[in-house]
């Protein structure tokens, strides 16, 4: 049958006691039996999910169910009746004839039975792993609590930063291996002629250096989780072995000969896109859906840019040790983290709170504190700012930039229109020569800004919005210009 479990015999009647004993003791199967108190207390103190055969005992059988949630039980008496209406779901049923059909029968079912956390529970847990309550990390949460108590491998997708790890520990936490090991390995950072050892282990001699024999990581996992990262990363060769392992759930160590069985949950984690790399033969199809039975997508920050105050508190909370001081960002600080993209995602957001332990310490970061491509100041804050604090290399490729954001529709800005069968001519921008008494570039510059300013205020009919995506720059740049020109938007 395989059963794996634990079995605990409750029952005051002796003789049943005894021949439970053999065919358990036949089966092969651990177990402990007895009727006393000290069983109860035995069992409150057990964390692992146990399989209960109750008979004739001091505690009523419903106490039993409500008591101990997590474990399974097996009825050795007629059950009609005892349950007064409740439903419990970890009461598997009657074992009505002491024949080892039967009870094989229930303990094949106790070994597949998985006992569901309270959700209540489950949330308390979640909000402590997973931090943020975006819409985004919701639907995160939501998959987390469906998955969590289901033995499916689950595959995480996401860029870099994400927190694709701490997804993975969230699902271990709230799954019923949660008293196992949770195993990260980053199959990309290991060399490949490595990999195989560091996932399943080597036996002595098996090649030059092995002094002795050494567990790997599926061995270390055991009864736990074992986080596959970067999975995207790991050598066709090794993707061939680790599919035969998730198919048959046995492996060998490097150099043995004698299998093992690979009792854990496997969660992977990958930046890549996957399908892709099937088209292009750098991955298995076959291991893809193997791994791609429950995947999550790990929002990225950008996408979740409410919950930016959660983690900076979270973050700073973690940094706050380690640099013996505080730190506080104000509400225009975070407004300007808000309105940046990301590209690092939350290990961004940790190295910049990190950062401004150092240069800020015990002190509330202002906008004006931050690196400065994290700043994006509002109207009021453009206001009250004074001009000569402006980026003037920002100001200057602003006007000459290209290439990464394109003038739309630039034969409409210049108001040059193609009559039919007639192309339209590219338009003659006249600058002028460098005379022999030389020219003030800064005010010759700061013109043709002007001038371009209002070209694109009037296009746009006034709309600083539009007229800032039609010159290829930040709305917020625009208004700074105007307000150093003194440019209304009444133009």
């Amino acid at each position: 049958m395989g059963f794996n479990g634990f079995v605990l015999i409750m029952d005051h009647n002796q003789e049943r006691r005894s021949r439970l004993e053999a065919i358990l003791s036949f089966m092969q199967v651990k177990w402990r039996s007895g009727s006393r108190a000290e069983d109860h207390s035995w069992l409150q103190s057990q964390p692992q999910n146990l399989t209960v055969l109750v008979g004739e005992t001091d505690v009523a059988l419903p106490r039993l169910l409500d008591t101990f949630p997590h474990h399974a039980f097996i009825s050795l008496q007629n059950i009609d009746g005892q349950l007064n209406h409740h439903h419990h779901g970890n009461l598997l049923g009657a074992l009505n004839e002491l024949t080892y059909g039967e009870l094989t029968a229930l303990l094949t079912q106790a070994q597949q039975w998985q006992p569901v956390r309270p959700s209540n529970e489950q949330d308390a847990r979640l909000q402590q792993l997973l931090i943020g309550d975006s819409a985004p990390m919701q639907e995160v949460k939501n998959l987390i609590r469906q998955v969590a108590g289901k033995p499916a491998n689950v595959l995480l997708l996401g860029e870099s930063g994400t927190g694709k790890e701490v997804i993975a520990r969230a699902i271990h936490l709230l799954s019923l291996q949660a008293e196992g090991p949770f195993v990260p390995i980053n199959c990309g950072a290991i060399p490949a002629e490595l990999l195989e050892s560091e996932l399943f282990g080597h036996e002595k001699g098996a090649f030059t250096g092995a002094v002795s024999a050494r567990k790997g990581r599926f061995e270390l996992a055991e009864g736990g989780t074992l986080f596959l990262d970067e999975i995207g990363d790991m050598p066709l060769p090794m993707q061939v072995k680790l599919l035969r392992v998730l198919q048959e759930r046995t492996f060998e160590r490097v150099g043995g000969t004698r299998p093992i069985k690979a009792k854990v949950r496997v969660i992977a984690a990958t930046h890549r896109d996957l399908e892709q790399m099937i088209h292009e033969q750098r991955f298995r199809e076959d291991l893809y859906y193997r791994l791609n039975v429950f995947p999550i997508e790990a929002p990225a920050l950008r996408q979740r840019r409410d919950d930016i105050p959660l983690l900076l508190n979270e973050l700073i909370g973690r940094h706050r040790l380690t640099h013996g001081a505080e730190l506080s960002f104000s509400p225009n600080a975070i407004v300007s983290l808000q309105s940046w993209h990301w590209p690092g995602n939350v290990r961004e957001l940790s190295n910049l709170v990190e950062r401004m332990f150092i240069l800020c310490p015990n002190q509330l970061v202002q906008p004006e504190d931050l690196p400065a491509k994290y700043r994006c100041l509002n109207d009021e804050q453009l206001v009250a700012r004074p001009f000569d604090e402006l980026d003037e290399r920002d100001a200057l490729s602003s006007i000459f930039q290209s290439g990464n954001d394109p003038i739309e529709d630039e034969a409409a800005f210049f108001d040059f229109q193609a009559t039919d069968g007639i192309e339209a001519e590219e338009p003659e921008v006249m600058l002028p020569s460098l005379s022999p008494e030389g020219v003030n570039l800064k005010e010759m510059l700061a013109n043709i800004e002007m001038d371009m300013i209002g070209q694109a205020l009037e296009v746009n009919e006034g709309i600083v919005a539009r007229a800032a995506e039609h010159l290829g720059m930040r709305r917020t740049t625009l208004v700074e210009k105007m307000k150093k020109y003194g440019i209304n938007r009444g133009l």
